[in-house]
Order: structure tokens, then C-alpha cells, then sequence
């Protein structure tokens, strides 16, 4: 009867909940189910935000486009290695820490050990409550790295005497900067502050920094895309996975730091270590990362991410149509793999300014040509990698026209991260990500993937309505 009165057999396109659609399986009527929302979740506030910014479309989509230009036409080369006295002026009490601004109040418990522990490092203090007091009446001064042209991981600590790469965008002239990467375990940047921290810490200042420093300068510089485009080839996302992105930059130091250390066996010490180090690398793209966005940034209507940064305690992103302004909302923990004798009651909340990597095109959003990272998302394979990556689509303007990723047919990674997108869909950026202990002096713990939380996102899309574009 019911195909005399219509004609032909019923085709159901549903929406929404999925409850009518499971009805009609059950039933032997075919349907498609649409599993559609309404824009941001429904919130009416944030419905007329994206209809006011709506209004504005061509002015945005070429904003965009001017940021997508510079983001994919960064030039990052690793320029140099000094310490940050020199590098970046940095002066005499002054410690530079991940994230958004902060209080030593609010700072938790591996951040504040970090700091203490750089303090009696630069021997501003004998021991960590000589050093608290010195922060605690301000004769020392805590400063974002991101204010300071650099970024660090984790903790992201950086004091006058630690060396520092710089990576310099020669496409537009800016540099950025980064400590070196100390490994993993029991460090600096993970909340640890014993005398061996400080002990590696020093040999970085002393020797491994001005000898790295050195062959830099004797390479005239080193190129970092053509690097990081073949590293991703090889299965790095360069955030979590840095094993290729390391071994091809090591190839290209080591000669020059032959030369430059002739028959010292300071080389062999440092080869040892960069060896040694599946994560050295990170560091160095993490400051390619800053020098390319901080490129984008100010770019008048544009609705792109041109920073994430975590302290701790606090998720800042910054958005290249705000500049320089922060919009804050409370960290989440990350959910991961966690080292034996460790589990989640002992994670601190994420940390750190290397999600400057997730801007630019690479970390989570590139899980796809990385399918040995996505365990960290779930039962792991190259399903769940791809599923990352495609889901980052979602809230991106664009592909990246240099990091391709082979097994989705050569499609560039996500580029973009776009305030709107993310508000409109409810999805927010996923990132890779270590995971520290929440007890001072423990170090790392685990990695894993922590989400960004919506409200930066919230808060970002309120600026730019009011800013009325």
C-alpha cells in the first residue's frame, strides 16, 4: 500500500538523533542519517556571533588567504645557537616560562619547581627557598616566552645563560627561539629540578650550545622545511614523533661539528646525546612553528590561530586578527600511555608552547602520516590516524602546500585553525603532548592527547564580533 501511494518505495534522509533512523533499519527501510547539529551546539549568544561575523565573509576569506599565504610560504632555516642573553637581550632575573601570562600563585606544582630550580641554575639563589622568596617579592620576574620571541616545551623554561636556538623565517625577516631539548625522563622542562637537572643544564650552557652554535654558523644555516616536508614522508608528526625529523637534522650538523670541534672529544659527547635523543628535534620545530606564525599574526580580519600555549593552568590562543591579545580558558589533562608506576591520578594538566606546531600544520592534525603516534588516540592504527587528520579538516581553511602526507594521496596537512569553524562545529584542536607528573621533581610521566578547550574559542569569536572586523 504504501508504495501505490507514493509511487515508489520510500527514501529517508535523516537528521540529527539517530533514533528515527534505527527505527526505520529495523524496519527494512532504507535511510541515510545525517548526524547533524545545530551551529555551535545550539547557543543562540554564539549563533548571532557567527551570524554578525557572516556578514563580513569577504573581508575574512581574504584576511584568511593572507594568512594561509604566509603560514605555507614560512621559510624557517636554523640560524644560530647563543646563549639568551645575546640571543634575545634577555637580562638578569627574569625567567621565561610556557603559555599565556601567569602568577606564581596560580602556577602548579611542576612549574613552580621548574622555576626554582632555574633560579638556583643562574645561582640567583643558594636553594629553592632562598629562590621562592625571590619570586614571591618580585626581585625575580616571570614572563611568557611568547612575549619574548621564543618558545619553550613544557615548562618551556628559559633563564639569561641557556642557549637557545634561533630559527630565522627568511621570507619575512623574523626570528623565533627555542632552548635545546634536554631528553626525556627526570628534566628540566617536565618539572624536575635535582642536581642532575642542573648538571645537564650546565653542560648544554658550557659545551654542547656553543659547539652546536658553532657548526650552525659553519652551515650558514640550515633549512628547516625541506627537513620537516621529508620527516613527515617518514612517519614523524613532529610533536610526538621527532625519531626521523632528528636523525636527518643530526646528519646534517655532524660534519660541521666535526670541523668545528676538531679532535675534542666534546663532539663525541654531544653525538652521544643527540643520538640518544628521539625528541631532539621537537625543540627546533617548535621554533620554526613561532617564526612562522608570528609571521601571520596582525593580519586586520582574519580568524585564523596563530598561537596554543598551555601553562599549566591555562589555555591561551591567540588569533592573527587580535594580535598579541590572549583569550584564556582552564587547561584539560591529557589522556595518554603512561610510563610503568605511573597513571592518570599522577598527570598534571597540559603544558607547554609546543602546540605552536598544531598552527602551522603538523603535530595532531598530521596524525595521519604519523599512524604509530595515534595509539595515544585510542586502539591506534592508520584508521585512527586518518580519522584524526580528517576531523582537523573540519576547523581548518586550508592544506599546507609543502607538508604533504604520501597516504592520503599527497593532500597537504590541515592549515589553519579557524575560530569560526571551531565554534560553529563544537570541535576543537587535538593535540599530542607529554605528559607531566603533578608532583614537583617527578618529571614526565607519560604522552598522550589533550583538547583544546572551547572556550578560547568562545572568547576569541566574542573579540572579533566586538571588534566589529
Amino acid at each position: 500500500m504504501t508504495e501505490s501511494f507514493l509511487g515508489t518505495p520510500p527514501r529517508v534522509i535523516s537528521l540529527g538523533l539517530d533514533l528515527f533512523a534505527r527505527a526505520l533499519e529495523r524496519l527494512d527501510v532504507p535511510v541515510v542519517h545525517l548526524a547533524w547539529t545545530p551551529p555551535a551546539g545550539g547557543d543562540p549568544r554564539l549563533a548571532v556571533l557567527l551570524e554578525r561575523l557572516q556578514a563580513h565573509t569577504a573581508e575574512i576569506d581574504t584576511a584568511n588567504a593572507e594568512v594561509l599565504a604566509r603560514l605555507g610560504g614560512a621559510e624557517p632555516v636554523l640560524a644560530d645557537c647563543r646563549p639568551a642573553w645575546e640571543a634575545l637581550e634577555l637580562p638578569e632575573h627574569v625567567v621565561l616560562h610556557a603559555g599565556p601570562p601567569l602568577e606564581w600563585a596560580r602556577m602548579c606544582e611542576p612549574m613552580q619547581a621548574a622555576v626554582l630550580c632555574a633560579i638556583r641554575y643562574e645561582d640567583w639563589a643558594a636553594n629553592d627557598d632562598a629562590a621562592r622568596r625571590l619570586v614571591e617579592r618580585r626581585r625575580v620576574r616571570l614572563e611568557p616566552c611568547h612575549h619574548w620571541r621564543a618558545v619553550g616545551p613544557m615548562t618551556g623554561i628559559i633563564t639569561r645563560s641557556m642557549p637557545v636556538f634561533s630559527v630565522e623565517n627568511r621570507a619575512r625577516g623574523n626570528r623565533a627561539h627555542v632552548t635545546i631539548n634536554e631528553g626525556l625522563g627526570k628534566v628540566l622542562r617536565f618539572g624536575a629540578n635535582d642536581a642532575g637537572v642542573v648538571a645537564r643544564l650546565r653542560w648544554l650552557a658550557n659545551e654542547a650550545g656553543p659547539l652546536l652554535g658553532a657548526a650552525i654558523r659553519a652551515a650558514g644555516g640550515l633549512p628547516l622545511r625541506p627537513l620537516m616536508a621529508q620527516a613527515l614522508r617518514m612517519g614523524d608528526e613532529m610533536h610526538q614523533r621527532n625519531l626521523a625529523a632528528s636523525a636527518l637534522l643530526a646528519r646534517a650538523l655532524m660534519p660541521h661539528m666535526a670541523r668545528a670541534g676538531g679532535r675534542h672529544h666534546a663532539v663525541a659527547r654531544l653525538a652521544e646525546f643527540i643520538a640518544g635523543n628521539d625528541q631532539f628535534f621537537l625543540n627546533v620545530a617548535m621554533a620554526a612553528g613561532k617564526a612562522t606564525a608570528d609571521a601571520a599574526s596582525g593580519v586586520a580580519g582574519s580568524t585564523l590561530v596563530t598561537a596554543m600555549a598551555r601553562n599549566g593552568t591555562e589555555f591561551g590562543i591567540r588569533v592573527a586578527g587580535l594580535g598579541d591579545r590572549w583569550l584564556t580558558a582552564p587547561v584539560e589533562t591529557p589522556v595518554g600511555l603512561y610510563f610503568p608506576g605511573f597513571g592518570p591520578d599522577d598527570a598534571n594538566p597540559d603544558m607547554g608552547d609546543s602546540a605552536i606546531v598544531e598552527t602551522i600544520g603538523l603535530g595532531a592534525v598530521a596524525m595521519a602520516a604519523s599512524p604509530a603516534v595515534a595509539r595515544f588516540v585510542g586502539a591506534g592504527g592508520m584508521a585512527e590516524a586518518v580519522a584524526v587528520t580528517e576531523a582537523m579538516r573540519e576547523i581548518t581553511a586550508g592544506e599546507h602546500p609543502h607538508f604533504r602526507i604520501p597516504a592520503l594521496d599527497e593532500r597537504g596537512t590541515p592549515v589553519g585553525i579557524d575560530v569560526r569553524r571551531v565554534v560553529e562545529t563544537g570541535l576543537t584542536p587535538l593535540i599530542n603532548t607529554g605528559i607531566a607528573g603533578r608532583r614537583a621533581g617527578t618529571g614526565q610521566v607519560g604522552a598522550g592527547v589533550a583538547r583544546a578547550p572551547l572556550g578560547c574559542f568562545t572568547a576569541a569569536l566574542e573579540a572579533l564580533a566586538e571588534a566589529g572586523l
